[in-house]
């Protein structure tokens, strides 16, 4: 980290007005012998709070430097994409990965959209989309097995009781009964809100 000393500092407050930070950058190595950065010098002046007193703001009406000048670029065009050519990474519609949750997703359309392969397949087999507010989980805890015994259609409200109670079990038929239980958890916990108003 480059520390600024005293006469530096005096330096750099004294010559900024009128100045951008590349010409100023310039103008303090040339002084002090230093290799200083333009992003350094950057910092320096918003760290200190400090203008150059020129509006760099764009103008209504004024002509942008770039007029006329198509394909404008600062380099990289060798390493560009060409039209039609494909990342190296790149999965065709089909493909499968492992989220960061640990879910499997099915890419479904390019450029890059995926989903749940279990809430796909739980639709395939059940000739339905999953209702609005539902979730399908994996019955035995196993978010590999994709088994259409296996894919479970729960409510969120549901869903959030499984989760707090611990329902969710080893075998999709113990999760089946700890759905039941999430029920009957809610409607006791309705009933006892209904005592209380």
């Amino acid at each position: 980290m480059f520390r600024f000393s005293p006469e530096q500092r005096d330096f750099i407050k004294t010559h900024i007005k009128g100045r951008t930070v590349p010409e100023l950058t310039i103008i303090f190595n040339k002084h002090f012998g230093t290799e200083l950065k333009q992003s350094q010098m950057r910092a320096f002046k918003t760290n200190n709070r400090l203008t150059n007193g020129v509006d760099s703001t764009f103008k209504k009406g004024s002509v942008p430097a770039n007029k006329g000048k198509k394909g404008m670029t600062t380099g990289g065009v060798a390493t560009q994409f060409k039209k039609g050519n494909k990342p190296h990474n790149y999965k065709p519609v089909g493909s499968e990965r492992v989220n960061g949750d640990d879910y499997v997703d099915i890419k479904i359309a390019d450029p890059n959209k995926w989903r749940g392969k279990h809430l796909i397949l739980w639709e395939k087999h059940n000739e339905r989309p999953v209702p609005k507010g539902h979730a399908v989980i994996f019955g035995d805890g196993d978010r590999r097995n994709f088994a259409p015994g296996n894919l479970l259609l729960v409510s969120r409200s549901q869903l959030a009781i499984l989760n707090k109670k611990g329902l969710i079990q080893g075998s999709a038929e113990l999760t089946k009964t700890g759905i039941i239980m999430a029920d009957i958890y809610s409607k006791i916990g309705q009933r006892r809100n209904k005592r209380k108003s």
